[in-house]
């Protein structure tokens, strides 16, 4: 069986992605959470994932003796792995798109992701307008997640990016987290799409799981000293 390793759901944005995908797409896999006590050389959670991947980071997949660090990696050998699933678009262009788009949330959206980190659990809607108004670099990011979604919404007649679900709409899972942590500005029918991925059955696992952790870290709590 697939073994995904992750860190604490209620932060982890990347360990997110791979984790709706194979919840979502009804792929077996066993968990091993390992918890962010620190990003040290020397803690646990280092000590944990030594041996396994030469970044020391989550998410990783594990098949037998095969181990991918990666989330593209991960995607596009779950996509090999499980052809039936149709994780991606079957079009070509839309498949095309659809992994240009992961490509760019994998590299940018910098912005948004440094000022406004995933945190299930809170509601931080006066720290978003602060950021919104202090912020034009999440404003820039949030309008071009509004451009891309709404474009391929309308062009694909939803629900989700490409019609059907796949490996795109697990990969801004996490923005969408985001997009209602801090309550920033979208329209109605972003808006709609946000509330459409938050109701998928692997992402409202994944948001039970993360609430009922009640593990406060305060290094991933730039805007709170308690819970």
């Amino acid at each position: 069986m697939l073994t995904l390793y992750i860190g604490n759901k209620n932060y982890s944005s990347w360990s997110m992605r791979p984790w709706v995908l194979l919840q979502q797409s009804g792929i077996p896999f066993k968990e091993v959470m390992v918890r962010f006590d620190s990003f040290d050389a020397g803690s646990q959670f280092k000590a944990t994932l030594q041996g396994l991947t030469p970044t020391g980071k989550v998410p990783l997949l594990v098949d037998g003796d095969l181990a991918i660090w990666d989330t593209l990696a991960i995607a596009e050998y779950l996509a090999e792995q499980f052809p039936e699933k149709h994780l991606w678009p079957a079009d070509r262009a839309a498949r095309a798109r659809a992994r240009s788009i992961c490509a760019e949330m994998h590299s940018g959206f910098t912005a948004l992701r440094s000022n406004c980190p995933m945190n299930i659990e809170a509601q931080l809607p006066e720290i978003g307008a602060l950021t919104w108004r202090d912020k034009p670099g999440v404003r820039a990011d949030v309008q071009r997640l509004v451009d891309m979604w709404g474009s391929l919404l309308q062009e694909h007649g939803g629900p989700m990016l490409f019609g059907t679900f796949s490996v795109a709409d697990a990969y801004f899972a996490p923005i969408c987290m985001r997009l209602k942590t801090y309550a920033l500005p979208v329209p109605p029918a972003v808006a709609a799409y946000v509330d459409r991925v938050c109701a998928l059955p692997g992402v409202q696992d994944w948001i039970t799981q993360a609430l009922a952790e009640k593990d406060f870290l305060d290094f991933e709590e730039p805007y709170r000293l308690t819970p």
